[in-house]
């Protein structure tokens, strides 16, 4: 929704877009922050002015999106040190040639959000270091999310059609390298990952993550459905790892900023400790399927760390029903009370809680204090806290770099700035620092876990509201916008919609936090050998659900 330029005279001391105000073509209203329209060919300008005058360091996702006669692009900014400071860059594009300045000379990490921008709507960007496709084969004809794409072209081609790989990458005649391919079905890559890795002798060269062998079409998915009933059992598969309330959550909110719901105290607090259950879960995998990368640990560590997942998956089975595909938060709460009988619930979880610090002891033994793994792992994977920022790591992953980013402090939502814990932070910046932070995250999550049962036992029966009053069709307005984010197991998972007035989205994009951290795995692994990039990889806690979405 546009409106007018300040006026004329306006010295624009509080204006966010002050430093570009010269190249503001027009305001919008999003409902997360101000946005500001910019030309196609003063993205560089606008974005360089607003990092370096402004300190909106973190580019968080790229929207791209077709409307009738013109495409658009948007930026959505934050700044590392205060995420409530934010702020979009909408680029619109002319409808019959899409072109856009690139925003990867400013930001590395737009360098995929582009590449999937043009695979999947169609933007170009102009001075982009490798515009090609990312998802779909480069082979494939026309944009999906397009309005002229033609659903029933066959995509199918002969061998000879597909790309050849490049003389100087492979064991051409005259290179003095190697091509390495590691996945897609392999598993240190943690699902359907191919890694092209270019060898020296064993030193790791070049690494290319080719992605796209998963995509299951979540977001239009999502777009198919109404915002009241049929979008929340989605979330939870773009993160079968554990991590599934979290996303759950991430809908909630924006869902909630859209049909202005408040969520009840009660059902908060809830939320609050179902989500930290869910966050232990994804952890314990994430260190189990760490130490089997590494030291090829299965019947100890491995096997230790999925009895700790076990333990916590009975706690949420009893509370919302299912083991894997949760589908228990609600727009405006959650889906029901605690069990029945409510005293032995609370009793389950303080008893497990109890018991946790014993075994977190016990992982250390097998794994931090290990020296195989330590040796593996220490100063190997190395990612420096402004490279970390400039790829727009998020999660574990950028505070095993020392940076204090977590969301659940730095842009408050749910019962989390009611109680007390720490952001937990590593400065080794290498694979170990990122192992610890998750180790130690998982002890946090418990304190909160505690302090919510304690609060869930005396709650009063009959202020005990698990939802609000939520209309039984949720119609926002028409060309509303919101992007808003939680802190999921991995990082910062954010939403995009914008709203045409229907009950269902016009356009529903999802900034999954491995995408991002992905990214960054070549400047972690070049220069290393081939067991630190499996080491690397690892560190970093993929889930290819949230990569391909």
């Amino acid at each position: 929704m546009s409106t007018a330029l300040p006026r004329d005279g306006e010295d624009g001391t509080d204006d966010p877009f002050g430093p570009i105000r010269e190249l503001v073509t027009a305001r919008e209203e999003h409902l997360n922050a101000p946005a500001a329209r910019v030309r196609p060919d003063d993205v560089q300008e606008a974005l360089s002015a607003l990092r370096s005058e402004a300190g909106y360091d973190h580019l968080a996702c790229v929207t791209a999106q077709e409307y009738e006669g013109r495409y658009e692009s948007i930026y959505h900014l934050r700044s590392y040190d205060d995420p409530t400071r934010e702020l979009s860059v909408v680029v619109p594009a002319d409808g019959d040639e899409p072109v856009s300045e690139s925003a990867a000379p400013v930001f590395r990490t737009a360098d995929w959000h582009e590449r999937e921008a043009y695979d999947l709507v169609g933007v170009e960007y102009d001075d982009h270091p490798d515009l090609r496709r990312i998802l779909l084969p480069e082979t494939w004809q026309g944009h999906p999310l397009s309005a002229d794409y033609d659903r029933d072209r066959p995509q199918i081609v002969s061998l000879s059609e597909n790309e050849p790989i490049e003389p100087g990458s492979s064991t051409a005649a005259g290179s003095d390298t190697m091509l390495l391919n590691i996945g897609p079905h392999h598993p240190a890559t943690h699902g359907v990952l191919h890694l092209q890795v270019t060898l020296d002798g064993e030193d790791v060269v070049g690494v290319e993550p080719d992605i796209g062998y998963i995509h299951r079409c979540e977001e239009q998915m999502a777009q198919s459905g109404t915002y009241r009933h049929q979008i929340m059992p989605y979330p939870d598969r773009w993160d079968w790892g554990g991590g599934g309330l979290l996303n759950e959550w991430a809908y909630a909110r924006v869902a909630e900023d859209l049909a202005d719901i408040e969520v009840p105290e009660y059902a908060q607090v809830i939320r609050t400790m179902a989500a930290e259950l869910s966050r232990v879960l994804s952890h314990m995998l994430a260190m189990g399927a760490y130490a089997l990368d590494v030291i090829g640990d299965f019947t100890a560590t491995f096997m230790y760390a999925i009895q700790e997942r076990e333990r916590v998956q009975d706690l949420l089975e009893d509370l919302t029903g299912q083991r894997l595909m949760f589908n228990y938060f609600r727009p405006g709460g959650v889906a029901w009370d605690l069990p029945e009988p409510r005293e032995a619930f609370l009793r389950g979880v303080r008893e497990y809680l109890d018991g946790l610090p014993r075994r977190i002891e016990e992982y250390h033994d097998l794994l931090t204090r290990n020296e195989i793994l330590q040796i593996r792992t220490v100063d190997t994977g190395t990612l420096p806290p402004e490279v970390a920022k400039e790829y727009g790591t998020t999660g574990p992953v950028l505070r095993g770099s020392g940076v204090d980013y977590d969301l659940r402090r730095d842009d408050p939502y749910g019962y989390y700035d009611e109680l007390d814990w720490d952001v937990v932070t590593e400065d080794g910046c290498d694979n170990y620092s990122r192992l610890l932070v998750r180790m130690r995250e998982v002890e946090e999550s418990a304190k909160i876990v505690e302090q919510c049962v304690d609060l869930l036992d005396g709650w009063p029966e009959g202020e005990r509201t698990v939802q609000a009053n939520v209309p039984r069709t949720i119609r926002p307005d028409d060309d509303a916008e919101v992007y808003r984010a939680v802190e999921a197991a991995k990082g910062e998972l954010g939403i995009y919609i914008r709203a045409d007035g229907t009950d269902e989205p016009a356009r529903f994009k999802i900034r999954g936090p491995s995408f991002s951290n992905l990214q960054a795995l070549p400047e972690m692994a070049e220069g290393e050998s081939i067991p630190d990039l499996i080491a690397s990889l690892g560190s970093l806690d993929t889930i290819m659900g949230e990569v391909d979405r």
